[in-house]
């Protein structure tokens, strides 16, 4: 493991212990909002200053921005400050995942990082940054983690206490209440050629919802319910899945079902989860892989190594754009690197190894965690010969709306098949609606029968 910073090697040592659940004090929490963010990252600046101190995040948005715009770029003016590629990455090792190295050396002429000034943009509703402070002496895992309880809207384990905690905060980080989207995915060959594969989404986030109590949550099990429609091409428009995310995965398991087109008719699905391949991709990701990590934890034991310092997407506001075409974004081998914006940030490292007698296609998992988010922005998968398998990165930028840090794109690389699959491509389609209004019906397995059908 690369160094670690001084402040969380100290927390690590103290509280790695899995069998520790216990709650923090009040004199710990009362460091949120001073040496610490209102969600746990260092307020302070590094050592030398190339990442600076936190000062707030994006708290108002570029001239001219509306609602529904795809989000304008805030840095317009930033230059590229140096780029790292296959002929200097190694001396930019100790910033770089191994997963991201190893890229270097399966795209040696065309893969490259260009590196801009750090801003630290991530922020969040002044309601969240308060429930984050409540949940922080209350919330708990149960079920050996593989629950939570006692958590509502904000961060539940700001200060984290293992790895665990760590990867739940990064389930329930702040994403607004509900939304409406449009987008899709492709895996281009090794040639560049690609198949656009369009969705339709919907997401309801009762966790998240300005007000919630964590009595109802746990009344009720659900954090969220997410809805998906395939729109194209047209031998896949309808087929849709439906899912119930819950709060305790022992007492209720996630709950999906999907709807084929062919056969007309709504299945249970509780293949979906775990390792079964995703919607449409080709294998080239897992169900477990969406969203960088989703879903029950139970199938690993989960280490937090500490922090360190990690050239990783941040403000992508580039390759967000509507003026791009998905033809100026997917190339063979990778995105456009041109497109990609990278900056040197704070990171949580967890290891995920997989459990003696359980399965899975990768046997480690090593995230890392944005500390001004809670978004798993880099992740390193291994198969079962210890082997780099996967590389997969988080586009991230502020939606200015809510306002909360979110990924745009999402590119998973299978390093063995030299192919890629990019998720949430959405440059021509409308931006995301976070003010729906959506209704409990519309999530139902009966909705997914009238939907698939119309």
């Amino acid at each position: 493991m690369k160094t670690l910073t001084g402040i969380s090697l100290a927390v690590t040592l103290a509280l790695t212990s899995l069998s520790s659940f216990a709650k923090i004090s009040p004199e710990e929490a009362a460091r949120l909002g001073k040496e610490l963010t209102p969600i746990g990252a260092e307020m302070a600046a590094n050592a030398d200053g190339s990442i600076p101190a936190w000062t707030g995040g994006i708290t108002t948005v570029p001239e001219g921005y509306k609602s529904g715009d795809h989000h304008p770029d805030p840095y317009p003016t930033d230059k590229v400050q140096y780029t790292v590629d296959a002929s200097n990455y190694e001396q930019y090792k100790n910033l770089l995942s191994l997963g991201q190295q190893k890229l270097f050396e399966t795209y040696p002429k065309t893969f490259k990082m260009n590196v801009y000034q750090t801003r630290r943009s991530a922020s969040y509703p002044q309601h969240v940054y308060d429930e984050t402070l409540n949940n922080a002496t209350r919330s708990e895992l149960i079920r050996d983690g593989n629950g939570i309880a006692k958590a509502a809207v904000g961060v539940p384990f700001p200060i984290p206490a293992n790895g665990l905690e760590a990867i739940w905060n990064h389930t329930l980080r702040y994403r607004g209440e509900s939304l409406t989207r449009e987008g899709g995915q492709a895996a281009p060959t090794a040639s560049g050629d690609f198949t656009y594969i369009g969705f339709k989404e919907a997401l309801m986030i009762p966790y998240g919802v300005k007000g919630a109590r964590y009595e109802d949550l746990e009344a009720t099990n659900i954090l969220f319910k997410f809805k998906q429609q395939v729109s194209e091409p047209a031998r896949l428009a309808g087929t849709a899945l439906l899912v119930h995310e819950t709060m305790d995965q022992i007492k209720t398991p996630r709950q999906a079902w999907t709807y084929n087109t062919g056969q007309r008719r709504v299945r249970r699905a509780p293949n979906v989860a775990y390792d079964a391949p995703g919607t449409a991709s080709d294998g080239l990701r897992t169900t477990d892989d969406f969203d960088m990590f989703n879903g029950a934890p139970d199938r690993y034991t989960w280490e937090l190594k500490g922090k360190q310092e990690l050239l990783i997407p941040y403000n992508d506001y580039r390759l967000h754009s509507d003026s791009l075409k998905y033809d100026d974004i997917l190339q063979p081998g990778h995105i456009n690197p041109d497109l990609v914006r990278y900056e040197k940030h704070r990171v949580w490292v967890v290891e995920a190894k997989l459990k003696s007698g359980t399965s899975h296609i990768y046997k480690q998992r090593t995230f890392y965690i944005d500390e001004d988010s809670w978004q798993v922005s880099v992740a390193d998968m291994y198969d079962n010969r210890n082997e780099l398998y996967r590389v997969a990165f988080a586009h991230g930028l502020n939606y200015y709306d809510l306002p909360a840090h979110w990924s745009t794109l999402e590119v998973y690389h299978d390093l063995q098949s030299r192919r890629y699959i990019a998720l949430g491509l959405d440059n021509e389609h409308d931006m995301y609606d976070f003010n729906p209004k959506h209704k409990e019906r519309d999530f139902t397995s009966s909705a997914l029968r009238r939907q698939g059908r119309r």
